[in-house]
């Protein structure tokens, strides 16, 4: 298993004096092909849809009992009901019921493989941000802010623990941009929308032994040669 290293932040926000080590098959992958990110992202977004949209059929319409004018003598043609689905007002034909399902598959290799990338590319931009502990014990936003803002995690924070417990969900709950999760529920959707990855040392090895287990089929990143 090939390592690259990342600077590691204390409780406190300093930097601390060892630094973090980074599976290349995890967060260094060569991303050749972005269809699969795509597939991944989309397919989130999918299985996440709620199904509100009902339309009525004619059968459902209020009214339109009566026949608009009588069958024969009018030199118009014949209709049954003002709530024809042609006319203005009446039922729909082929509306959404509330009963589709928009839900999509993606096998679990394909799945971690795409978590994989877009990890790949988060570290490649300088995204990602390896902390000791997220100490919450008080369980208040300020304490929280202060310390994301120390270490210069701005934006859109995606923060992985690996144990959300009711202090952690407290202490981010009410800030604008921060959004905790727990190690194991990481996802492409989340990691792609982020600025920054704010990850502790023990959501890092829980990150790590969850995506290794297939990782050996996965080409590294050809090391950059230094001018």
């Amino acid at each position: 298993m090939t390592n690259v290293t990342t600077p590691t932040y204390t409780k406190a926000g300093t930097k601390a004096t060892t630094a973090a080590k980074l599976d290349t098959s995890i967060f260094g992958i060569e991303v050749a092909n972005h269809e699969l990110l795509k597939q991944a992202y989309t397919t989130y977004l999918a299985n996440g849809r709620e199904n509100h949209a009902v339309t009525k059929t004619r059968g459902l319409v209020s009214g339109g009992g009566k026949k608009p004018w009588k069958q024969k003598g009018t030199g118009r043609a014949r209709f049954g009901s003002s709530r024809n689905p042609i006319w203005r007002g009446g039922g729909i034909v082929f509306g959404p019921t509330g009963n589709e399902n928009y839900s999509k598959d993606l096998n679990v290799k394909a799945k971690r493989t795409a978590i994989r990338q877009a990890l790949s590319l988060a570290n490649e931009s300088g995204k990602l941000i390896i902390i000791e502990d997220f100490d919450a014990k008080d369980g208040k936003a300020a304490t929280a802010a202060k310390f994301l803002s120390k270490i210069e995690a701005t934006g859109r924070v995606l923060l992985v623990v690996s144990d959300k417990d009711a202090l952690v969900q407290r202490a981010t709950n009410n800030l604008v941009g921060v959004k905790a999760t727990h190690a194991h529920y990481v996802n492409v959707f989340d990691v792609m929308n982020a600025d920054k990855i704010v990850m502790s040392q023990k959501a890092l090895e829980v990150v790590t032994e969850w995506l290794k287990t297939d990782a050996k089929a996965v080409k590294p990143a050809a090391a950059k040669e230094s001018k």
